[in-house]
């Protein structure tokens, strides 16, 4: 059998006993030891780590083995393994929230959709230079599956419906999370598991934080202390502000836009106008759209207040419980009068209108008229033209030309009434211009 040792910086962390192998054996000896750095390789009695699973700066997850049951059950060893740099503040800080995501297991495990806690403990063991040193370890269950990240390594985009599912799953257990009085602030798709029979599981609660720990509500906010991962967490938290479970939705909302577009969220995001872009990259309904960036509010108090109202909107008709509320315009009472029976309308009678195509027609005394209008017109005009260019200038094909256009105009004059008077005025005008010009 196969043992990893969990000592930080171990250059052969794989132990092979053959021993192990035999159930007795198993059960019946105490302890093994690395082979390299002498590190106890058996973590809390019955929990033997095979293989590294992660690592983190606070941390390593291995998965490993009860070798007190029958079956030999797998679970999740995750050993408390911050990086030498840390001030003994900082230290101190990560210590605190390694030892919390025990108490938060603890309390919130007994959710279908958490990991239930089985062992939390310390182990003391001597270093190199023969100091001792403590590790904290904690056991819990084993979701055997994948993340949500790597579905997505492995299948592409997600659709509507898969992004629906995760929705809905998600928001009933941080749901069951902010009224048990904490906020999870890690949501992102590797933190949510897919067992191999369908379940969604919310897992790693390492940055959690309990608001019943600072005295306030279930609704109220706690003070975010920097832990978060860039993108995911909302505006909020990453300037080290009050969270909410508002807080957690947002991050949601982000794994939701993520999965649906396919791309990482730093790509969906518009700096330049500080919002997010991505519905050109997703399918999906307008209410869905509508939903995901209310979530996506900047503000806290722009988006749903907890997770139960975005399952609501989600039932919800279209846009019902999205956008404001409509105001149902007032109730008309019946009237007890007789009703008045009003006379149908009288239509005036309308002229004829000729037809576009129709060719005018005129009676002898207009064509009379307008003949000796012609006439009086081109008599003028020959005034004026004799006038101004001489009888020198003016050949037989002139008049021609003349007599033509004159026709032409006095048919289109015939027309209408109305330019037979200005055409008139038009006449007195060019009479008394070619007058001046003889004087």
């Amino acid at each position: 059998m196969e043992v990893y040792c969990t000592r930080p910086g171990c250059p052969r962390p794989v132990n092979h006993f053959a021993d192990l192998d035999d159930k007795e054996t198993r059960q019946r000896v105490q302890q093994k030891f690395c082979t390299t750095c002498g590190m106890p390789l058996f973590v809390g009695g019955p929990y033997i780590p095979q293989k590294l699973l992660g690592q983190g700066g606070f941390g390593a997850a291995f998965l490993g083995r009860d070798r007190y049951k029958p079956a030999m059950p797998y679970c999740v060893v995750k050993q408390f393994q911050p990086a030498g740099d840390l001030s003994p503040q900082q230290l101190q800080i990560a210590q605190n929230l390694f030892e919390r995501e025990g108490e938060v297991l603890e309390q919130l495990g007994t959710h279908p959709q958490i990991p239930d806690l089985l062992a939390f403990f310390p182990l003391d063991v001597q270093n190199s230079h023969g100091t001792p040193t403590r590790f904290f370890y904690l056991v819990q269950e084993f979701i055997d599956g994948k993340n949500l990240e790597q579905e997505l390594a492995a299948k592409g985009q997600f659709s509507e419906a898969e992004i629906l599912e995760v929705l809905t799953e998600t928001l009933k257990v941080l749901q069951y999370v902010h009224d048990n009085g904490s906020i999870h602030r890690d949501i992102k798709p590797s933190n949510i598991m897919r067992h191999r029979n369908g379940r969604l599981y919310l897992i790693d609660f390492g940055a959690v934080k309990q608001k019943v720990a600072q005295g306030v509500g279930a609704g109220s906010p706690g003070k975010s202390t920097g832990i978060y991962t860039q993108w995911y967490a909302a505006p909020e938290q990453m300037r080290g502000n009050e969270v909410y479970p508002s807080s957690d939705l947002y991050a949601l909302a982000v794994t939701c836009i993520s999965l649906l577009a396919g791309k990482e969220p730093e790509e969906l995001f518009d700096s330049y106008n500080n919002t997010w872009s991505w519905r050109q990259y997703a399918q999906v309904s307008d209410r869905l759209e509508a939903v995901l960036n209310r979530m996506l509010q900047q503000n806290p108090g722009d988006r749903f207040a907890s997770a139960n109202d975005v399952l609501e909107a989600i039932a919800s008709p279209p846009a019902a419980s999205i956008q404001p509320p409509v105001t149902a315009p007032p109730t008309q009472i019946p009237s007890t009068r007789p009703p008045i029976v009003s006379s149908p309308p009288v239509t005036p009678p309308q002229l004829p209108v000729a037809s576009p195509t129709a060719a005018p027609k005129f009676s002898t005394l207009e064509l009379l008229g307008n003949a000796a209008f012609t006439g009086f017109e081109g008599g003028l005009l020959g005034i004026a033209a004799l006038s101004v260019l001489g009888t020198t200038l003016i050949g037989s094909g002139f008049w021609l030309v003349l007599v033509r256009r004159v026709g032409v105009s006095a048919k289109r004059r015939t027309i209408e009434q109305d330019l037979y008077h200005r055409c008139a005025d038009a006449g007195d005008r060019l009479v008394r211009s070619v007058f001046a010009r003889c004087r």
